[in-house]
């Protein structure tokens, strides 16, 4: 099977995975701009990530390959600094001009802040001007609620937004119905610990359909597995659901979601 990883983050990641990904079926992926695990302390350092997102890593995976996007934005984590957040949002439009870049992601919010939601807001009016897709952080644990909700009334101000160009990524069971009731796609995050599992995901798909969800691994350098999706799938089929189904969910939604860029062609 061909599946669309749309979220992991393969600058975290080894060529021996890479090779893994590319005979196994995970041909095409996108990476969102995201937290380091560290905090950058100058634009510098974001141009120079920036460059890798645009120009090395897509190498490096056509060596496997591998037909490498990503997104480009400031992660919720870093924009507490409201003087840096500036400086970097003022190169962002730079780089989406880039051939392989999608939209703006992954932008959003962490711990609901006032400086977040100030740098979110003004990242929504850079995607508005620009119609760009937009991929979304929402917050871990018990922050998830309240900031979903926060983001998609900051998206729904925004009138030059579609909500169908935006995918609204950790979803969990309490947050899946508002975000498909507002016209939202949402995505699965298959991540242990923090997030979900390929049980927990396919139980997911079985309660709210398989329409305008998208399940990504969003593999990083913690702990995490960039062939989670593989792993995801099977347990569909091991529940018997149909190969028409998991092609669905695993390329078919992603291709749907990503290809309202223009930039993004299936090779």
């Amino acid at each position: 099977m061909n599946v669309i990883d749309p979220h992991i983050h393969m600058i975290s990641r080894t060529t021996d995975e890479y090779l893994s990904m590319a005979i196994s079926g995970i041909r095409i992926i996108t990476e969102p701009a995201f937290w380091a695990g560290y905090d950058r302390s100058s634009v510098q350092s974001f141009h120079d990530y920036f460059h890798q997102l645009t120009v090395e890593e897509p190498a490096r995976a056509a060596r496997f390959g591998i037909t490498h996007y990503c997104w480009i934005g400031l992660n919720s984590k870093e924009a507490e600094n409201i003087k840096l957040a500036e400086e970097v949002l003022s190169i962002i439009p730079l780089y989406l001009n880039e051939p392989t870049v999608l939209g703006i992601g992954e932008i959003g919010l962490n711990k609901n802040s006032r400086n977040e939601m100030k740098v979110l807001e003004k990242q929504i009016a850079i995607a508005a001007e620009r119609n760009e897709l937009i991929l979304i952080h929402t917050p871990h644990l018990e922050d998830k609620l309240k900031g979903t909700r926060i983001i998609m009334d900051m998206i729904l101000n925004e009138p030059r937004i579609k909500p169908s160009r935006v995918l609204i990524d950790h979803a969990e069971e309490h947050t899946i119905g508002e975000i498909k009731d507002k016209g939202f796609w949402y995505g699965l995050t298959l991540y242990p610990h923090s997030k979900g599992s390929p049980e927990r995901a396919v139980d997911d798909v079985e309660v709210y359909g398989s329409d305008n969800v998208c399940i990504n691994s969003s593999a990083d350098w913690s702990v995490s597995d960039p062939l989670a999706t593989l792993k995801t799938a099977n347990e569909m089929r091991r529940r018997g659901h149909s190969e028409e189904l998991i092609q669905k969910i695993f390329y078919d939604n992603p291709h749907d979601f990503l290809s309202q860029c223009p930039k993004f062609k299936v090779r």
